[in-house]
C-alpha cells in the first residue's frame, strides 16, 4: 500500500498522455476515404498500431514524467536513493509482453495479406503498364480495349497485371490502400474490389526520375451500368484502323504517353509543346537551327539524342521504334503509328496558325 497513491497517479497521467496522443495519431495520420473492400482490413489494422503505439507512449512517458517530479532529489538532500538490484518478475513480463505483441501483429497481417491476395473465381483482368512518366490501361477481356485512365466496375473483384517498360514504377491509390511495385521485365499482380463510386488519382510511388510527381492517371469507379455504358463508348471508338490518321494520332498520343511531356495548347511541360510545333525552327544545343518538319519529327521521335533542343533536357525514352512495332503489328502494317503522330502534329499546327 506504500505506493498505492504513486501509481494511481500515475495510472491516470499515462490514461490521459493516451488520449491525447491517439487523437494527434488520428488526426495527423487521417486515412483518405476507403473504397475497396480490401481497406476494411488494411484500417482496421492503423487502428491496432495507433492504439499500440499511443499505450507504449504513455505508459514509457508517463512514467519517466511522473518519476523526474515526484521522485526528484529536493535541495539539501544529499542521501542515496534506494537500490534495487532487479525484479524477475518484471523482467520476464517486459520480455514475453513485447514479444507477444510483435508475433499477434505479424500474424494479423500476414492474415490480412493472404486475404487480399486471394484469387477471385470471377475477377476481371485489366493489364497496366507504367513508363517515364505515364500509365496505360488495357482490358484484354473486353477485345483488347486499351485507355489512358483507369476505369472499373463497383464491387467487382479485379486482378491488375502491373509491368514496368522502363524503370521501377509503383502503383498506389491511396482510397484503396493497396500498393505494387513495378518491376521491368517481371509481371506483378495486384488484387483490389472497388466499393465505392467515384473519382480516384493513381500515383507512382517510387522514384522514376526527375517527372515523378506528374506520374498520374485518373481513377473512375462506375455503377456496372455506367461501366457498361463507358465500354460501348469505348468499344465504338476503338475501330482505329477506320480513324484518319490525324485521329489516331490522337490516340497514340495518350496511348504512348506522349501528353506526359508534350501539351498540346502551348503551355511546357518537359519537352516543347505540339502546338505550332510543325514547321517551325528549332534551336538546337548546339546552336544550330533546324525545321521541324516531318524528317525531323521521325528523328526526333526515334532517335531523341539526335536533337537536342535549346532550353530542354534529353530525357526522352529512346524505344518508341520497337514500342510502335508491336502496336503496328496488331494491324498486319495498316497503320504506320509515326506517320499518324506527325499528322496529328501537323494539325496542331494549323489550329496554331489559324487561332483557333
Amino acid at each position: 500500500m506504500k505506493y498505492s497513491k504513486h501509481f494511481v497517479a500515475v495510472s491516470v497521467l499515462v490514461l490521459g498522455l493516451f488520449v491525447i496522443v491517439y487523437v494527434l495519431l488520428r488526426s495527423i495520420y487521417q486515412l483518405p476515404v476507403a473504397a475497396s473492400a480490401e481497406a476494411r482490413g488494411i484500417d482496421a489494422l492503423f487502428e491496432g498500431h495507433f492504439f499500440l503505439i499511443s499505450f507504449l507512449f504513455a505508459l514509457v512517458v508517463g512514467f519517466m514524467l511522473y518519476s523526474l517530479v515526484v521522485f526528484r532529489r529536493r535541495p539539501g538532500d544529499e542521501s542515496d536513493g534506494d537500490h534495487f538490484h532487479g525484479h524477475t518478475g518484471l523482467e520476464i513480463a517486459w520480455t514475453i509482453i513485447p514479444l507477444g505483441l510483435v508475433i499477434f501483429f505479424g500474424v494479423w497481417g500476414a492474415q490480412l495479406l493472404g486475404d487480399i491476395s486471394e484469387p477471385d473465381p470471377d475477377e476481371m483482368v485489366v493489364q497496366v503498364i507504367g513508363r517515364q512518366w505515364s500509365w496505360s490501361f488495357e482490358y484484354p477481356e473486353l477485345d483488347e480495349m486499351s485507355s489512358d485512365e483507369l476505369v472499373l466496375p463497383v464491387d467487382q473483384p479485379i486482378v491488375l497485371q502491373l509491368q514496368s517498360e522502363d524503370v521501377l514504377h509503383s502503383f498506389w491509390v491511396p482510397e484503396f490502400r493497396v500498393k505494387q511495385d513495378l518491376l521491368p521485365g517481371e509481371m506483378r499482380e495486384l488484387r483490389v474490389t472497388p466499393s465505392r463510386v467515384g473519382d480516384y488519382t493513381l500515383r507512382c510511388a517510387e522514384m522514376c526520375g526527375d517527372q515523378h510527381a506528374y506520374m498520374l492517371a485518373d481513377v473512375r469507379v462506375l455503377s456496372p451500368a455506367d461501366f457498361d455504358s463507358w465500354v460501348q463508348e469505348q468499344s465504338e471508338a476503338g475501330a482505329i484502323t477506320e480513324l484518319s490518321p490525324e485521329e489516331r494520332g490522337a490516340v497514340w498520343y495518350t496511348q504512348f504517353g506522349c501528353n506526359s511531356c508534350h501539351s498540346v495548347d502551348g503551355s511546357v511541360i518537359v519537352g516543347p509543346s505540339w502546338q505550332g510545333l510543325f514547321g517551325s525552327e528549332r534551336v538546337l544545343e548546339s546552336g544550330q537551327t533546324v525545321v521541324a518538319d516531318e524528317a525531323y519529327l521521325r528523328t526526333a521521335i526515334f532517335d531523341p539524342n539526335a536533337h537536342h533542343v535549346e532550353g530542354f533536357p534529353p530525357v526522352m525514352p529512346t524505344n518508341f521504334e520497337e514500342q510502335f512495332a508491336e502496336e503496328e503489328d496488331q494491324y498486319g502494317g495498316e497503320i504506320i503509328i509515326v506517320e499518324d503522330l506527325i499528322a496529328y502534329i501537323q494539325t496542331l499546327s494549323e489550329e496554331g496558325a489559324n487561332g483557333e
